[in-house]
C-alpha cells in the first residue's frame, strides 16, 4: 500500500507549444506542482528529514526549526507530520497568508518575522533560537540532503523523459537546493548540457528567486555548476507567469515564470535543442497576493 510519500516526484514534463514556437527547439515545464505538497521543495523537505532521522541528529526532546519563505515550510509541515515530528517554521511576515494557513493546517508552529529583514531576517533568528537550545534546524541552505534530492530523483526524471535528448536546463535560484542538484546528475550524463541560473535584476522581489548578500550566499551552492545565469525582471517574471496561465494553462507562481521568461531568453540564441525548465509549484499559493490582480 502506497503512503503520501511514495507520491513526492515523477512530475510530469510538458511541452510548452504556445510559448515556444520556433522551429527546432522544443521547451518543456516540469511540473512540480503536481507533488503532494503544491511544490519542488517537497523533494528536498523529504530528503532532509530522512536525512537527520537516519543518522540520529534529532534527539529525544529536540524540535525542527527551518527558516523558509514558503514552499518549504510547507513541504517539511506536512512531512515532519507524517513523522510524527513537532516543527517551528520562521518566515518573513509579507508571505501570502495562503502560506501561513497552510503549514498552521499541518499542525506546525509558524513564527513572522519583519518583512523589511526578508528571508536573512528570518535566518538570523532561527540562529538565535538554535544557540538557546533545543533545536535541530535543517538548514535548507546548508545541508547536502537538499542537493541530493535532485540528484536522486530530478535530474534522472528529466534524463529519462527526455531520452536523453536535454541540452539546457534552466532553474529559478532560491536555496540553489534543485540547480546544483540536477547539474550535478546531468553533467555526469553529458558534460555538455547548459545549466542555466534565473536571477533577479537589483530591486526586483519575485518569491523564490533571489540575489543573496556575500554574507548569506547558500553554503550548498557551487558557482561553477551553473554555466550561465540570466537576469530576470519582476515585471518579466510576472508577464510571464500570466502567459502560463493563459497561453498553456499552467498555474503557477513568479519564480516559474521567471524561469520561463529566462528560458525563452534563451531560445532566442539558439537554433536546435531541448530545454527544460522547472515549474516550482502552483499558482494557488499567490491568489492573496498582487500577483493575478488587474
Amino acid at each position: 500500500m502506497a503512503t503520501l510519500l511514495d507520491f513526492i516526484g515523477n512530475t510530469p514534463l510538458v511541452e510548452l507549444t504556445h510559448i515556444n514556437t520556433k522551429p527546432g527547439v522544443k521547451l518543456y515545464g516540469k511540473l512540480e506542482g503536481n507533488n503532494p505538497g503544491g511544490s519542488v521543495k517537497d523533494r528536498a523537505a523529504y530528503s532532509m528529514i530522512k536525512g537527520v532521522l537516519d543518522r540520529g541528529d534529532l534527539k529525544p526532546g529536540m524540535k525542527l526549526i527551518e527558516a523558509t519563505s514558503g514552499n518549504t515550510g510547507i513541504a517539511l509541515a506536512m512531512i515532519a507530520r507524517l513523522f510524527g515530528l513537532e516543527i517551528e517554521l520562521v518566515m518573513p511576515a509579507n508571505a501570502t497568508k495562503e502560506r501561513v494557513q497552510t503549514m498552521e493546517a499541518y499542525g506546525a508552529t509558524v513564527t513572522l518575522t519583519p518583512a523589511e529583514r526578508s528571508m536573512e531576517g528570518a535566518i538570523d533568528l532561527v540562529a538565535e533560537k538554535v544557540a538557546q537550545g533545543g533545536y535541530l534546524v535543517l538548514n535548507q541552505f546548508g545541508n547536502p540532503d537538499n542537493y541530493m534530492a535532485h540528484v536522486r530523483t530530478t535530474g534522472p526524471e528529466i534524463w529519462r523523459d527526455t531520452a536523453g535528448e536535454v541540452t539546457h536546463f534552466v532553474s529559478s535560484m532560491g536555496t540553489t537546493g534543485t540547480i546544483m542538484g540536477v547539474s550535478r546528475f546531468l553533467k555526469d550524463k553529458n558534460d555538455k548540457i547548459q545549466i542555466i541560473g534565473a536571477q533577479p535584476v537589483e530591486g526586483s522581489q519575485i518569491p523564490g528567486i533571489r540575489r543573496w548578500p556575500k554574507e548569506y550566499l547558500p553554503k550548498i551552492f557551487e558557482a561553477e555548476r551553473v554555466d550561465r545565469t540570466i537576469d530576470v525582471s519582476q515585471a518579466e517574471a510576472t508577464a510571464m507567469t500570466h502567459r502560463l496561465a493563459k497561453e498553456e494553462g499552467v498555474f503557477a507562481g513568479m519564480s516559474s515564470g521567471g524561469a520561463v521568461h529566462v528560458a525563452t531568453k534563451l531560445i532566442e540564441e539558439i537554433e536546435e535543442g531541448v530545454v527544460v525548465c522547472i515549474i516550482c509549484d502552483r499558482g494557488d499559493r499567490y491568489l492573496s497576493s498582487n500577483l493575478f490582480g488587474a
